[in-house]
């Protein structure tokens, strides 16, 4: 069976944005789908952030992360969902990223290698919500931060397919919200 985790992205831990009800969405749609689903939400956990070379090459890892790393391992299938601020990620989200993709969990604490292949055969979806049209983010800005994150940190890891769904102007009106939610749980059923 299909095992799906979605990492839920949003910094506010109280829920209610876009972002959640469109992870609530995707997750509704694997479900129907028949595929197995665990939701990660990165604002519910506690971890610090890595502040030198050494706290990154540490094996010692918070508990939190090491949940993290055990689900990632279990997945066949990633979704990451966060809103865009400030032209990236949240930094609650790059810092999660930067504490589970250590060397030690990626690649055996070997990052010299150009390619790793341990996460190989994971696919990822990233569903990016922003205030600006998601046209003017990709062609514009040229989706900086988004290619950033798919060649450098997904790719590099030994994720793929990186695929992703850029969701402009906090989702529109009512209806064009809707047709999202409507899209995310299509996409959840077919596991992409």
């Amino acid at each position: 069976m299909t095992r799906i985790l979605i990492l839920q992205g949003h910094p506010d831990p109280a829920g209610g944005h876009l972002d959640h009800a469109l992870a609530d969405a995707y997750r509704e749609g694997a479900e129907q789908g028949g595929l197995a689903v665990d939701t990660y939400t990165i604002a519910h956990r506690d971890f610090p952030l890595l502040k030198s070379q050494a706290e990154f090459l540490d094996e010692t890892v918070p508990p939190a992360i090491l949940e993290a790393q055990e689900l990632i391992e279990t997945a066949h299938h990633l979704v990451l969902v966060y809103p865009l601020w400030l032209g990236d990620m949240p930094a609650l989200v790059k810092g999660f990223l930067e504490q589970t993709l250590r060397p030690s969990f990626v690649a055996d604490g070997d990052m010299n290698r150009l390619r790793h292949t341990r996460l190989k055969g994971r696919s990822v979806r990233i569903v990016v919500t922003m205030g600006m049209p998601a046209l003017a983010y990709r062609w514009w800005f040229g989706a900086h931060s988004l290619k950033s994150l798919e060649r450098n940190v997904l790719r590099f890891c030994g994720f793929g397919p990186v695929r992703h769904t850029l969701i402009g102007r906090n989702g529109g009106d009512a209806a064009a919200r809707e047709r999202w939610l409507r899209h995310l749980r299509a996409l959840g059923r077919q596991g992409q």
